[in-house]
């Protein structure tokens, strides 16, 4: 199956869908006409041009630095179509700029490390706690505390509930592709709002994981503290990786399944049951890098054509 070999990936974004494969991405976005606007990329792979970034636990740091880029493009062009932002020519703006992309990415990742990394450690270290077991498991308590806090939060904001949407969305067209089931909405509507390998599954797995990794350092002195928590965190994003990796090819494998359930449960948080228009959308984008990938089986082009 055309799905497992090369699992395609997805990110809900404003009023759309971005999805990517090995070769291509597309961001798919409903205007505020009522028109689908579709942007594409090409994906210019540093594990494809390097043998050693394909490695176990590596190759997870490397996909993980190529999405967070990618999401980021994709969110911005999505913005932009929500914005109507046009520039001296009449069209729209699709893409930031360098200097803005890497100024927008530092904010995110310096917010996610400080609430996710840096403050968990610095609470438990003010924390009665004894020995260096208890210290990383109630750490790793109240990282994950912390983060299901903060997507009970967001999901209680009304912005963000068609966001979650386009996310279920992205979960059943995806879903469906790894079926072999017909693209079309009606049909992918029935597929699961769940997926192995969503991100917020993904983040609560690095947050686990990061329990074993940081057991190895014991207590050191806060700065110390401060430092392993984010010099470690590409070691164990690539491990999580690997998890993800593996459990996206063994869907069957139920005692796995069973230890994953609890990033299956936690996406209930971020996603909701989208309609056919916003399923249509995250179609779209899926249809597109199949088709810039060259992966379109004949019954799918025998469908578009037909759309």
């Amino acid at each position: 199956m055309l799905a497992a070999s090369a699992p395609i990936g997805g990110q809900a974004v404003l009023e759309g869908v971005m999805m990517r494969g090995p070769s291509a991405w597309s961001v798919a976005v409903r205007k505020n006409d009522g028109e689908i606007a579709e942007v594409n990329r090409p994906i210019a792979s540093f594990s494809l041009r390097h043998r050693w970034a394909r490695l176990p636990v590596i190759r997870g740091v490397v996909a993980l630095g190529e999405s967070l880029s990618i999401g980021f493009r994709a969110l911005a062009i999505s913005a932009n179509y929500a914005a109507q932002e046009e520039g001296e020519d009449g069209e729209v703006q699709t893409e930031l700029t360098r200097g803005q992309l890497l100024f927008a990415f530092g904010i995110a990742i310096g917010f996610a490390l400080l609430l996710f990394k840096v403050s968990p450690a610095l609470i438990t270290n003010l924390l009665p706690v004894d020995g260096t077991a208890a210290f990383v498991i109630v750490e790793g308590l109240v990282r994950v505390g912390i983060f299901i806090a903060y997507l009970l939060v967001i999901s209680l904001l009304p912005d963000l509930k068609r966001v979650f949407q386009y996310h279920a969305a992205e979960h059943k067209a995806i879903n469906a592709l790894e079926a072999d089931a017909e693209l079309v909405p009606e049909k992918v509507q029935r597929f699961s709002l769940l997926h192995v390998r969503c991100g917020t599954a993904f983040l609560l797995y690095v947050m686990v994981i990061a329990i074993f990794v940081f057991a190895f350092f014991g207590r050191p002195s806060w700065y110390w503290l401060i430092a392993t928590r984010i010099l470690m965190l590409p070691l164990i994003a690539g491990i999580a990786y690997e998890v993800i990796r593996f459990a996206g090819r063994h869907p069957e494998h139920r005692a796995l399944r069973t230890l994953l359930a609890p990033g299956l449960w936690l996406q209930r948080l971020t996603t909701r049951e989208p309609t056919l228009d916003q399923v249509e959308v995250s179609i779209r984008a899926l249809r597109e890098v199949l088709r810039l990938e060259g992966r379109m089986t004949p019954e799918q082009r025998k469908v578009e054509v037909m759309a």
